[in-house]
């Protein structure tokens, strides 16, 4: 079925080739890696595992793999003129053995120079490399930090208006969105966290992002929230006697990026019926001409007995060539998660690859 979708629109795209300007873009990303010592969770019979990417669980063991983290993305998009475009992303993964799916299928209208209108799927933009989270060639590290970037849900049909505008010497953009998301089943969740068939349901996706950049400063607010509703082998989960819960999603992005110096840091906070969930990152970079060494922490913390876990990383991006860039990094993750709440225990693991844009 796939595949015919995919045929589809090429074959779509090629037909309205004569009356509009199709472009074709993509990306890609192989990356090799392993665990080097790990602990695992016993109770769980999980040996050596360094969770690299959570929403896909794309997962290292001690065997070296070039799963986890490679992929292969194909972007069409077609000026229909007069404001009007389309948009298809295509994303093949090897976490997701390499099946293409739909990531972006989107429909635009540009209402004038400072609004523009979308309907259709789209990645969630909770943090500030949702949108291009895929496209490993646009930041300095193999792939962005798994305790920041850990939901279950990333994409969501729906509407969302862009906006962009010149104040002073200061651009401000984002936009505003609302949407749903019904995923079944979810694959982190019932491949990884219950281990049995799981729908994850997010309704009313609702929110805002503001963005705003002046030379080397650029600052991102962000603010979601939606109903939950999760249903465990056909069975719906309940909460506190709730067959649904809301969660309120709070973000804060300061990046710098003044002549050879690096800096990136998020601040997240997701409020789920009261109950906090916080995740942060900070990362430093130092560019010496093409060669850019760097260093980066991030957090994950459920809550005292809950989910806890951090990673303290360290790499080197080598952009040896216009398009593309090679990348070493190494990862210690300490899970120090409470009763039944660790992940994948502690590990130290190793990755090596090549992003590329074409």
């Amino acid at each position: 079925m796939k595949h015919k979708l995919l045929f589809s629109l090429c074959s779509l795209l090629l037909a309205t080739s004569a009356q509009a300007e199709v472009n074709i873009s993509g990306f890609a990303s192989v990356v090799a890696g392993r665990v080097i010592d790990g602990t695992g969770v016993a109770e769980f019979d999980l040996g050596p595992t360094f969770l690299a990417d959570y929403p896909l669980v794309g997962a290292y063991d001690e065997d070296i793999s070039f799963k986890p983290d490679t992929l292969f993305g194909i972007q069409f998009s077609a000026d229909l003129l007069e404001g009007l475009s389309a948009t298809a992303q295509v994303v093949s993964r090897g976490a997701d053995d390499f099946s293409a799916d739909f990531e972006w299928a989107y429909l635009s209208y540009e209402i004038n120079e400072h609004w523009t209108v979308q309907g259709g799927k789209k990645r969630l933009p909770l943090y500030y490399y949702s949108d291009f989270f895929d496209v490993g060639y646009a930041y300095p590290w193999i792939r962005p930090p798994a305790d920041n970037y850990t939901w279950q849900i990333f994409n969501y049909t729906g509407v969302s208006a862009l906006y962009n505008y010149l104040i002073g010497e200061w651009t401000m953009s984002g936009q505003v969105y609302y949407g749903s998301e019904d995923s079944d089943p979810n694959k982190l969740l019932s491949d990884f966290f219950f281990l049995e068939n799981t729908r994850e349901v997010w309704k009313d996706i609702g929110g805002i992002v503001v963005q705003l950049n002046r030379d080397w400063l650029d600052i991102r607010l962000t603010h979601m929230q939606y109903t939950n509703e999760r249903y465990i082998g056909g069975v719906q989960q309940e909460w506190n006697g709730n067959k649904q819960r809301t969660g309120k999603f709070y973000g804060l992005s300061v990046n710098i990026d003044y002549n050879n110096f690096l800096f990136l840091s998020e601040l997240n906070r997701l409020d789920l019926d009261g109950s906090n969930l916080d995740t942060y990152l900070v990362t430093l970079g130092y560019r010496i001409k093409s060669v850019m060494p760097y260093v980066s922490y991030s957090d994950f913390n459920d809550g005292e007995g809950g989910e806890v876990h951090h990673t303290t990383s360290a790499g080197i991006r080598w952009d040896f060539h216009p398009s593309a860039a090679f990348k070493i990094q190494y990862d210690d993750v300490k899970d120090d998660g409470g009763p039944g709440m660790k992940v994948a225990g502690d590990s130290q693991s190793i990755s090596l690859g090549v992003d590329l844009v074409f």
